[in-house]
């Protein structure tokens, strides 16, 4: 009641000095609130006068773009190949210019899995292609399209085999002692490769795996230095699957039709090989069931076929000779034992066979050190009197005899 005794008993236009505190209190606030305003929109208009900003403040994203730094890129390694059962695990792996890519295979037979790890080398493309890219000096009507793409076929009496032999003086090679010598497992690692095809005579025979980032440019390129070419097909070893020879492998397991089904597989990968080899399979080779379909096939399509000798049972000799396939066994695997001396034994005895025989044949590996030796050794064969010949040409004298 004091309060508003003193209300009324103020004089008029005055305030006492409560009121007084109550509004100068928002009053304060106010000024305050004015003076941050100002600050503000005076700091602002100087950041706009004098900073040289052509965005004039638009949303901006900074990107750090780093270099590229040569020494994260790497060389190829180049597994051990061939046809040997030893080391064919490194057959489907190798480091490139990139990190190698793991790719799963779907069989379109019996719908299996497979996963292949794919070079670095050439990142866009992997084994998986459908379409491989069509080699130089093909002839168009060798080919027959398949669901994976152009295989081999006869045409008008002509087959691949005969198509694509090397060159040789096959009077002069009837006429005396000759050696042939097959280098498989390429086409995994270019540099591996490419040595082979450069540091080899051409007489020398290169079988090529279906596998790696690019076959078809590494397989025209032999053909363009005069090495005939073979086309390897991974068969089943005894311990599979601990020992893989890699995706689509043909398997004793499987029925004709899924075999046949992934050799097409293989038999696409690229084009131009006179024949096909096995890489590795020592169960398969010696199973007459699963075999005879893929001899018959490789005579349909005017093949060759190359045993590579590591299977002593293999029925590859009778199934070629009943469907009158042309062939060849290896009689010697050079470099067995993969040092300079024994590599050189095995060159010796691979000669001597051949003075014994009238013929003989070679099998190796694209190691750096067999390439140095076969080469060397090659040099000096005919002034011994033997001749360097390429394996059809080794096979239509076998024939003959």
């Amino acid at each position: 009641m004091a309060e508003t005794a003193d209300d009324l008993s103020a004089p008029l236009g005055q305030e006492t000095e409560r009121r007084k505190r109550r509004f100068r209190l928002p009053f304060t606030g106010m000024q305050a609130l004015a003076v941050l305003l100002g600050l503000f929109l005076a700091g602002f208009a100087g950041f706009a006068l004098f900073n040289d900003d052509p965005l004039g403040g638009e949303p901006m994203t900074r990107i750090a773009i780093r270099p590229l730094n040569p020494a994260d890129e790497k060389p190829a390694v180049a597994p051990a190949g061939g046809g040997s059962e030893a080391g064919a695990k490194s057959a489907t792996k190798q480091t490139g210019s990139s990190e190698p890519k793991t790719v799963t295979i779907i069989d379109g037979s019996s719908g299996a899995r497979h996963d292949v790890t794919i070079s670095g080398e050439a990142p866009d493309k992997t084994a998986t292609e459908a379409a491989p890219i069509m080699m130089a000096g093909i002839n168009q009507r060798l080919l027959e399209k398949s669901r994976y793409g152009m295989i081999p076929v006869i045409s008008d009496g002509l087959k691949p085999f005969t198509a694509y032999a090397a060159e040789a003086d096959r009077a002069k090679a009837a006429k005396m002692p000759v050696v042939a010598i097959v280098v498989g497992g390429l086409g995994i690692g270019a540099a591996k490769t490419t040595d082979a095809i450069m540091k080899l005579p051409a007489a020398v025979t290169l079988a090529f795996t279906p596998y790696g980032s690019d076959p078809t440019k590494l397989a025209e390129r032999a053909r363009a230095q005069r090495h005939e070419i073979l086309l390897q097909i991974p068969m089943e070893p005894f311990d599979y699957p601990d020992n893989d020879p890699g995706p689509q492998t043909l398997l004793t397991s499987l029925a004709a039709e899924q075999n046949l089904d992934r050799l097409y597989w293989h038999l696409s990968r690229f084009q131009g090989y006179a024949g096909i080899a096995n890489f590795m399979g020592a169960r398969f080779v010696v199973t007459d069931a699963v075999m005879q379909p893929i001899v018959r096939e490789a005579a349909k399509r005017g093949l060759g076929y190359f045993d590579d000798g590591a299977a002593p049972r293999s029925v590859a000799p009778s199934l070629t000779a009943a469907q009158m396939v042309p062939f060849a066994k290896a009689d010697i695997s050079i470099d067995a034992v993969p040092t300079a001396v024994e590599i050189d034994r095995a060159l010796s005895r691979l000669e001597a066979l051949a003075r014994e025989r009238g013929m003989a044949v070679g099998v190796a590996s694209a190691l750096p050190i067999s390439i140095e030796r076969i080469s060397v050794w090659t040099r000096a064969l005919e002034s011994h009197g033997i001749m360097l010949v390429p394996l059809t040409t080794a096979m239509l004298k076998s024939k003959s005899g």
